[in-house]
């Protein structure tokens, strides 16, 4: 597959030997969750494949698959769209994915072999050592440090089942970037390792529900600033503050 696109020239690469339409399904997903296509944009089949080199069948597919995702929407006889973010979809599988959190690094805490720690340590430095404009890199090593715990913890299975809900908080991480200090990220991972490290598992558990928290107090501005990127946002913002007001 020729990927065109210079906006995406920097995206990692899917696996060679995939199925075209795997690839295809790879790509569109990565520009979407990254914001290169942007929430309520029209998509053609013909135009993707071209751009691509592609049939327009691998294409199809890739497009009913974004679709069953929710990052797709048909419109019949208007075309194919780039969903809007839902933000009730956000909140609500945010509060699974910090219960379920919660409980894996309390288990990494518990289990963790000082190298693991380590290991843990080196990761946020490699976070620290990327380019400023690098977002694609800090989302994919963020990815690998929460993947980290799951693995520590014994629960790889848990950590795969939640990327598919988590598609729009990736969304809403990449616009929240340009507005969150990636130091502060650093440093919230620093301190869940470092309470793993001391063992300290209720350390380890708040530090982990602050930083799966910290993203709300950026989106709120993210929204005034670009409602057409979200579905209903007024309604939401109003839970958004509940959300945070009430620590749940």
């Amino acid at each position: 597959m020729n990927e065109r696109s210079p906006e995406t020239e920097n995206m990692p690469q899917p696996a060679a030997g995939e199925p075209a339409a795997a690839q295809m399904h790879a790509l569109l997903r990565r520009r979407i969750v990254s914001g290169d296509l942007m929430p309520g944009m029209r998509l053609s089949e013909q135009d993707i494949a071209d751009q691509y080199a592609l049939s327009r069948q691998p294409v199809r597919e890739a497009f009913i698959r974004l679709a069953a995702e929710g990052l797709l929407e048909v419109r019949p006889q208007r075309g194919t769209f780039v969903t809007r973010i839902d933000l009730d979809w956000v909140l609500d599988t945010r509060f699974i994915r910090e219960a379920v959190e919660a409980d894996i690094v309390r288990l990494a805490a518990r289990n963790a072999r000082p190298d693991q720690v380590t290991g843990l340590l080196e990761l946020v430095d490699r976070q620290a050592a990327l380019a400023a404009d690098d977002a694609l890199g800090l989302l994919s090593l963020d990815q690998e440090f929460h993947s980290g715990l799951a693995a520590i913890a014994g629960k790889p299975l848990v950590w795969s089942h939640l990327q598919g809900m988590k598609i729009h908080i990736d969304r809403i991480r990449h616009l929240v970037s340009a507005l969150t200090p990636r130091e502060v990220m650093l440093d919230q991972h620093r301190a869940i390792v470092q309470a793993m490290g001391q063992g300290d598992l209720d350390a380890a558990e708040t530090a982990m529900r602050v930083h799966l928290r910290r993203v709300f107090q950026d989106l709120e501005a993210v929204v005034r600033l670009s409602p057409d990127y979200f579905d209903r946002p007024d309604p939401c913002i109003a839970r958004m503050s509940y959300d945070l007001s009430t620590n749940v």
